[in-house]
C-alpha cells in the first residue's frame, strides 16, 4: 500500500469518510507513547472494523479491520484499550461490555506503549503494510493495536460534525438498501459520492420518543411497501453493523439503527450515559499519579490527573475537604492489592484540592487534578501509575471477581496471557 502524503489534520478529516479506498489510513510514522502518557490523537493510526469479540474484565478484544480486499476472510485482530482509552457509544462514554458485538467501530491506536506486558500479541511494526494475500489485501493486522479512542458511527459523526443523508431507498418485503453519503450538514447533495448499505426487518428506527419499525414506515407511506423511492438528502444518523451479503459484494455494511431526528438520539445518548455513570461509580474513576510526597509513618500526599472522556456529573463529585479512597489498578484498570475487592487495601483519606488545567486537557486526560492525603499509603500508588479513586458520596460495592487481581505480581493473575488470541 502507497503510503498517504497527508498532515496529520486531514488524514483524521479523511478517516471520516466513508469512502476511503480500503478504509485504513497510515500516519506519517508509527508512534509509540511513553507509558502512562496521555498521547496525541492526531498522531494515532486510524482504522474501522466489526466488533467480532471482547473480554471486558481486561479491557481487549478483536475486530474484523476492513481493508482492500474481501471482508469476510479478515481474520479477528486483536486490541487493548490503553489506560486511559475511551469507549464511545451512541455519542455517549461507555466500556467494553456496552457495545454489541458486530457493531463498526472506529479505531485510534498506537503500538503498544510496553510490548513486555501488552495484554494483546505484539506485531511486527510494519504489519499494517503487508499484504495479507488470500484476496484479503494489505492493512487488516496494524502493529498500532493499543487503542485510545473506539467509537462507534453515530458517536464519530457527532464528533466531527457529521450526518449521513438518504439519497434513495429500496424495500422489499421490509428489507432493501439505501443509497446514502455522509456529508456535513449544510453540504449540497452530490458533493460526496454515496455508498449503499443494507436494511431489514429487525432494522431499528427511532424518532423522537418512538422506536419503530420498517413496516411502521411504510404503512405510513414514507417508504415504499416495494420498489425505489427518491428520499432527497434527509439528514439522519446511522448505526452499523455488518452480515454476509449474498451475489459476491463482499464488504456492504448494515444498517442496525437510523436516528430519524436529533431528539432520538439524545434519548439514546442519555440512556448511555447513565449507564456509564453508574458502571463508573461502581468501579471508580480511573487517573495517573503525577507525584507522591512521602511524610511519616505511611503519611503521602498523592497528586493525581483524573483520565478523560467522562460525563461532567462524574467529575463534580471530586470536591475539596471531602473522604476519598484511592486504590492501585494494572493497566487493564484491574484493581490489585486486595484479595476482597476494591476496597480490601484501599489508601483511605481526604481530597485536598481539585484544581482545572486547562492546558493539560486531551483525549485521554481531563486535566482536573486532585490532591489526596491518606495517612496509610500503599504500595502500588506510585508515581507514573494507573489508580482508581472513589469520592465519600460514591457507593462501596464488591465488584465482581474476574475484575481484580489478588497477587498483582503474577502476570497470568495480572490477566490471561495474549496466547488465548489465536494464531490465524
Amino acid at each position: 500500500m502507497r503510503r498517504a502524503k497527508f498532515g496529520p489534520a486531514l488524514l483524521l478529516l479523511l478517516a471520516a469518510s466513508s469512502l476511503w479506498p480500503a478504509v485504513v489510513l497510515l500516519a506519517d510514522e508509527p508512534f509509540r507513547p511513553a507509558p502512562g502518557s496521555f498521547p496525541p490523537l492526531e498522531k494515532s493510526h486510524v482504522y474501522r472494523g466489526e466488533l467480532v469479540f471482547v473480554d471486558h474484565a481486561n479491557r481487549r478484544g478483536s475486530v474484523r479491520v476492513q481493508g482492500s480486499g474481501m471482508f469476510f476472510r479478515n481474520d479477528p485482530h486483536p486490541f487493548a484499550l490503553l489506560p486511559c482509552g475511551i469507549v464511545r457509544y451512541h455519542g455517549a462514554p461507555a466500556d467494553l461490555r456496552d457495545v454489541p458485538l458486530g457493531t463498526i467501530l472506529h479505531v485510534h491506536a498506537f503500538l503498544p506503549p510496553d510490548p513486555q506486558i501488552s495484554a494483546v500479541p505484539v506485531l511486527p511494526v510494519d504489519s499494517r503494510k503487508k499484504d495479507a494475500n488470500h484476496n484479503r489485501g494489505a492493512g487488516i493486522f496494524p502493529a498500532e493495536n493499543h487503542v485510545l479512542l473506539l467509537e462507534d458511527e453515530p458517536s464519530r459523526c457527532l464528533r466531527e460534525g457529521k450526518v449521513w443523508k438518504l439519497r434513495e431507498v429500496e424495500c422489499r418485503n421490509n428489507s432493501g438498501t439505501l443509497l446514502a453519503s455522509l456529508e456535513t450538514r449544510d453540504a449540497a447533495i452530490g458533493a460526496v459520492e454515496p455508498e449503499r448499505l443494507t436494511f431489514d426487518a429487525a432494522t431499528r428506527i427511532w424518532r423522537g420518543r418512538e422506536c419503530l419499525s420498517v413496516e411502521d414506515l411504510v404503512l405510513e407511506g414514507q417508504w415504499p411497501a416495494g420498489g425505489q423511492q427518491d428520499l432527497g438528502g434527509q439528514a439522519v444518523q446511522l448505526g452499523l453493523t455488518w452480515k454476509p451479503t449474498p451475489d459476491g459484494v463482499f464488504t456492504r455494511f448494515h444498517i442496525s439503527d437510523i436516528w430519524l431526528d436529533d431528539a432520538a438520539l439524545a434519548q439514546a445518548s442519555r440512556r448511555q450515559t447513565e449507564t456509564h455513570r453508574a458502571f463508573i461509580r461502581s468501579r471508580w474513576m480511573p487517573a495517573r499519579v503525577d507525584a507522591v510526597e512521602y511524610g511519616k509513618f505511611g503519611r503521602a500526599t498523592v497528586t493525581a490527573t483524573l483520565f478523560g472522556g467522562m460525563d461532567p456529573a462524574l467529575y463534580a463529585d471530586f470536591q475539596a475537604n471531602t473522604a476519598a479512597m484511592m486504590n492501585a489498578v494494572e493497566n487493564t484498570l484491574k484493581h490489585t492489592h486486595g484479595a476482597y475487592g476494591a476496597a480490601h487495601m484501599a489508601s483511605r483519606g481526604t481530597i485536598l484540592a481539585v484544581t482545572q488545567d486547562a492546558g493539560a486537557e486531551s483525549l485521554g486526560s481531563s486535566g482536573i487534578q486532585i490532591r489526596f492525603e491518606t495517612d496509610l499509603i500503599i504500595e502500588g500508588i506510585r508515581t507514573g501509575r494507573i489508580v482508581r479513586v472513589r469520592p465519600g458520596n460514591w457507593p462501596q460495592v464488591q465488584v465482581p471477581r474476574e475484575e481484580y487481581l489478588d497477587d498483582a505480581a503474577n502476570p497470568e493473575e495480572r490477566f490471561p496471557s495474549p496466547a488465548i488470541f489465536p494464531k490465524y
